[in-house]
């Protein structure tokens, strides 16, 4: 993505996060990049599966920043996961370098080798210290083809407003394919028609309190056969 649509903005935790020009949406909320990011996808997601080796498919890479919190928990001894990310669309290195995600965690160590992994070859597992194996693919969404592979869907896509593709009956019901039963999937958004299109693929849908500036956030899960 052409570096020159992607402007730095600092959030309000002190993280940074990116404004897409294009599409007039920031990659994570004003309120703070690093709040939501652990408040919804670790937290609801990731600490909510309940597993100690967990497959991770995360739609919409973007800056990185839900790949770097969750390799954190590995390296914490909390979890060994097995992460995919799914991202037609990637940033340039130079933008990543910008962002310092690793810095403003306090893990500045991990900041060259979280670029190498996000910028490697696609399609090729690449092993982290902590426990973390990562996999980037280009695959778009909509030509997913998975089949109960996955405990845990971090769904990070632009907003429906912006993104209306990204929030079909036709890309849940291939989210419901992909996770194994009793597997999750969580997002930051909340609209009804969201929350009712989820169930119309088959998961059992629950409102959660959501991050700072979000009264709600949505955790679908697959039921058992």
């Amino acid at each position: 993505m052409p570096s020159d649509h992607l402007l730095p903005h600092r959030t309000a935790d002190g993280s940074f996060t990116l404004r897409h020009a294009q599409v007039g949406e920031h990659y994570h909320s004003l309120h703070g990049a690093v709040t939501e990011s652990t408040h919804v996808f670790i937290r609801a997601g990731l600490e909510h599966a309940g597993e100690h080796r967990v497959d991770v498919l995360e739609v919409g890479l973007g800056t990185g920043l839900n790949l770097l919190l969750t390799w954190i928990r590995c390296l914490e001894g909390k979890c060994v996961v097995r992460y995919t990310a799914l991202e037609p669309y990637p940033l340039e290195e130079a933008v990543l370098h910008r962002l310092a995600h690793a810095q403003d965690l306090g893990w500045p160590g991990l900041h060259d080798d979280l670029i190498r992994m996000m910028t490697g070859p696609l399609g090729v597992g690449q092993e982290a210290e902590g426990g973390l194996e990562f996999t980037r693919s280009s695959t778009a969404v909509q030509d997913l083809e998975a089949r109960e592979a996955f405990d845990v869907v971090y769904f990070d896509a632009f907003a429906p407003n912006s993104a209306p593709h990204m929030w079909t009956l036709d890309v849940f019901r291939r989210m419901w394919a992909c996770l194994r039963p009793s597997g999750v999937l969580v997002t930051y958004c909340a609209k009804g028609e969201v929350r009712r299109t989820m169930q119309a693929a088959g998961f059992a849908v629950e409102r959660l309190p959501g991050p700072p500036g979000k009264r709600e956030m949505l955790r679908a899960t697959k039921p058992f056969p």
